[in-house]
């Protein structure tokens, strides 16, 4: 069985149990995820076995499985439950009384002398934390899962960085190139219509990692523009390793970008939006493509560096 398998298993009972109030748990954002333990170990917390297993379980909502956090609900009965999924409930999901508007003070003061393992244990972190921190250090974990970085449909799946170039690869039928220079050539046949129009995102393997590189076309104001920017398929803090150049022309001119490549922490439209990158006005596209101006036939160069800017 591979590792976490009971865990799994226990999930998906208590799912079924609550499945009337139409809660998901969100501890299902792992379920079918292949995200896979990791031999590193984070920084910040305690390394070690986490407080008394039974205590941890009374501060588990019955309804979503996340820890809960103050303010924790409970009903007379002494059920408890989490602020959010009291937000969406009327009746306790034990007992089936009238929740009410109690609070169960009594754990919450317990909860504070507690020292918790992070919730991505599974997946390779090994700290513990105090109760009250360890929410903010699983905001910014290192071992949690990586989103889709593909910008053509917003993408659910999750996992490490293994599994996404090959669901890339797989389900999304990216380009995957070996080498750090390329030489893309983007064409339309109709420039005059920019409508957010994306194209297929090509993925490029190059000193042992994987970077996305992007390019679109999108108004910037009132302006028609196009983009092209690189994101980093890892942690922000191995991205800053990197630097990248893109160069596009013609007819005896060119325009450069040098820059530092963006992890997929953030967001395509995160890096879009902070307009990050090459960015080419329509004009000046169409003047470098040549020709009548009708066909957009624009050529992007660029280089991957392991050196910082």
């Amino acid at each position: 069985m591979a590792p976490g398998g009971n865990n799994y298993q226990d999930i998906v009972d208590s799912r079924t149990a609550f499945a009337d109030y139409g809660i998901a748990p969100e501890s299902s954002e792992f379920k079918g995820s292949p995200f896979r333990k990791s031999v590193s170990v984070a920084v910040g917390g305690k390394h070690g076995a986490g407080s008394n297993t039974a205590v941890h379980e009374l501060l588990e909502c019955p309804v979503c499985l996340n820890m809960m956090y103050p303010p924790i609900h409970q009903c007379p009965n002494g059920h408890t439950l989490c602020q959010k999924c009291k937000s969406k409930v009327h009746l306790c999901p034990i007992c089936r009384h009238d929740l009410g508007n109690i609070r169960c003070l009594a754990l919450e003061k317990i909860a504070e002398s507690l020292e918790l393992p992070c919730k991505y244990q599974l997946f390779g972190c090994q700290d513990i934390f105090p109760y009250h921190s360890r929410l903010r250090h699983e905001q910014n974990c290192k071992f949690r899962p990586y989103s889709c970085p593909y910008a053509g449909s917003d993408c659910p799946v999750t996992g490490d960085i293994q599994f996404l170039v090959s669901h890339l690869k797989d389900d999304h039928r990216v380009d995957m190139h070996d080498g750090c220079t390329f030489n893309h050539r983007y064409v339309k046949n109709n420039p005059q219509d920019v409508e957010n129009a994306t194209w297929m995102l090509t993925v490029f393997n190059c000193f042992g990692y994987q970077f996305c590189l992007h390019f679109e076309a999108f108004s910037l104001g009132i302006s028609p523009v196009y983009m092209a920017f690189l994101r980093f398929m890892g942690d922000e803090e191995d991205a800053k390793k990197f630097s990248y150049s893109l160069e596009v022309g013609g007819l005896g001119r060119k325009l450069t970008w040098q820059g530092v490549p963006r992890s997929i922490r953030d967001s395509h439209k995160t890096v879009r939006d902070s307009l990050d990158g090459l960015i080419i006005q329509r004009s000046m596209a169409l003047f470098f493509s040549g020709g009548d101006r009708k066909e957009l036939k624009l050529k992007v160069a660029g280089r991957i560096s392991r050196e910082q800017l």
